[in-house]
């Protein structure tokens, strides 16, 4: 892996990644020469016992690039300033313009609650050069390296003592709020392990502390053994619809020996996890004849510089699903109550994903 930081004109930090030799005197660019003055702030919610980020200069942030916006343009418009640099590499990532987290914070207003700096960090992952590219159009290389590429930021981002936890994921397609472009996704990184993963950890750990051995390890030998959601497989990697599936074409994707984070993944294990990656977001695409918009998130331990054996690094695909003429997205139980209701059994969606047809070319 290569690798090459710039400075935008903002001040914002650009870091280029790419599997070939990154040439000397590519300019960094941005939108903007502004400097980024994003000053977010944390509330404690009392009923729910979690912290809520306030980020009210977000209101202003671009949603598209205007109608006229030519993605294809072989060089870059002086109207329409972009993120993305020329030159050779295929993946940049760089600070998001707009954070909801950032370790400059200071100084939160006071409130009848509890209030804390927003520290944290929200990088943005361009995964190609290529506006018309997916996760399941790239190179199987290029996808490695995408896989090296969030161990780095995770032990970069992780490094800092104010990090507790490190979380990439991509919200795909302008239906989950989609503001590129170019196929990304982002990295959050948070002051504290946040509820959702903070929950899993618990389980994981209680789970470990009595059986010495890691829950999701062993849930993956029970659907292995029961071969009847897999959606790929082979000796390092899996993707599969868990039995507990929530969302319809819910797919979870994880090595099949537990790691802790993505620095802890060996080359075999980057390039299983990078052939399932594709097969899964390439049978989506394919069920739908359309690019599937999905959530894909991963989940590692926290970066907290203690051992955490009961993790498993895994990432979780939430995809929105069709009923009759529309797709479905979080409804009231989802949202207010935190309950699930699945409209549609788990082993009748991973038999459609299964039917599906795809081609891993390299």
């Amino acid at each position: 892996m290569y690798a090459q930081t710039l400075l935008k004109p903002d001040g914002r930090k650009l870091t280029l990644y790419s599997r070939y030799p990154i040439a000397e005197g590519i300019a960094a660019t941005s939108p903007s020469n502004e400097p980024v003055q994003a000053n977010p702030h944390l509330r404690w919610h009392p009923l729910r016992g979690e912290w809520v980020a306030y980020a009210s200069h977000r209101q202003g942030r671009t949603f598209m690039p205007p109608p006229e916006y030519n993605p294809l343009a072989p060089t870059i418009d002086p109207k329409f300033p972009t993120e993305l640099p020329q030159g050779r590499y295929d993946i940049a990532v760089f600070d998001n313009r707009f954070p909801s987290l950032t370790l400059a914070a200071h100084d939160p207003p006071g409130n009848i609650v509890d209030t804390l700096p927003a520290h944290g960090a929200c990088e943005v992952v361009v995964f190609t050069q290529d506006p018309l590219a997916s996760l399941g159009a790239l190179e199987l290389d290029h996808l490695e390296l995408l896989l090296q590429v969030w161990g780095d930021r995770t032990s970069v981002i992780g490094g800092y003592p104010e990090i507790q936890y490190v979380l990439p994921f991509e919200n795909r397609g302008t239906e989950v709020g989609v503001t590129l472009h170019h196929p990304h996704g982002q990295i959050y990184a948070y002051p504290f392990v946040p509820p959702v993963p903070a929950r899993m950890l618990e389980c994981q750990q209680s789970y470990y502390q009595e059986h010495k051995r890691g829950l999701l390890q062993d849930l993956i030998q029970k659907e292995i053994a029961a071969n009847q959601r897999i959606i790929y497989l082979d000796e390092d990697a899996i993707a599969f619809v868990p039995a507990c599936a929530r969302y319809p074409y819910e797919v979870w994707l994880a090595t099949i020996q537990p790691v802790a984070t993505f620095m802890d993944l060996t080359a075999q294990q980057r390039k299983s996890l990078a052939l399932a990656l594709k097969t899964v977001t390439l049978k989506y695409d394919g069920l739908w004849h359309r690019p599937f918009p999905y959530l894909m998130a991963w989940f590692q331990a926290p970066t907290d510089g203690k051992p955490h054996p009961e993790a498993h690094l895994h990432a979780q695909f939430y995809p929105p699903y069709r009923t009759s003429d529309r797709l479905k997205y979080l409804a009231g139980t989802e949202l207010a109550a935190g309950m699930f209701a699945n409209d549609a059994l788990p082993e009748e969606k991973a038999k459609e994903l299964q039917a599906v047809s795809v081609t891993l070319s390299a």
